[in-house]
């Protein structure tokens, strides 16, 4: 077996889904969270004087992860990648291996809409912001996502979430 082939096996010995090994060790030291946008995002939010949970699944028991986390008013924030999610403004289809990129940006799409719909059925607001928006702009949208919701609250239009619930 060369080197070219080994370093395109997957850690179960499988063939890589990548294109090439350059290609697969660029795609792994991707981070998950704390990339350059979410900062942004994060200290423009904290600096219009809210407060967050970050990187936090709003539904315990879903394998969901949300950006930034508003629990009191069941607020979930998502940054999506232009890239990793099919910015229409932005995304283009890789040159190489179509077909597997092509199936991977539907699934991460439809994985997004569902989701959207279990946060919504279980009495949250989505909030999804691109990751090429501007922080600033973004930031003023969340506030204003925040600032509804606490409003709908007050007037028991929605139920405020409670962290602890007794019998």
């Amino acid at each position: 077996m060369s080197a070219n082939t080994t370093s395109r096996r997957n850690r179960d010995g499988g063939a890589s889904w990548a294109s090439s090994a350059g290609t697969r060790s660029s795609m792994q030291a991707n981070k998950g969270r704390d990339t350059k946008p979410e900062l942004a995002l994060r200290s423009a939010v904290h600096a219009l004087g809210l407060r967050f949970r970050v990187s936090t699944r709003p539904l315990p028991k879903v394998r969901r992860t949300a950006d930034l986390v508003f629990t009191r008013v069941r607020l979930a924030v998502f940054l999506d990648g232009c890239f990793w999610h099919g910015c229409p403004q932005h995304h283009q289809l890789s040159a190489t291996n179509t077909q597997y990129w092509t199936e991977k940006l539907e699934t991460n799409r439809r994985r997004d809409r569902q989701t959207d719909q279990w946060l919504h059925d279980a009495g949250w607001e989505v909030l999804r912001v691109w990751e090429h928006e501007d922080p600033v702009a973004a930031a003023l949208r969340v506030q204003e996502a925040y600032e509804q919701r606490s409003k709908a609250i007050e007037s028991g239009a929605v139920e405020r979430a409670s962290v602890h619930r007794r019998a």
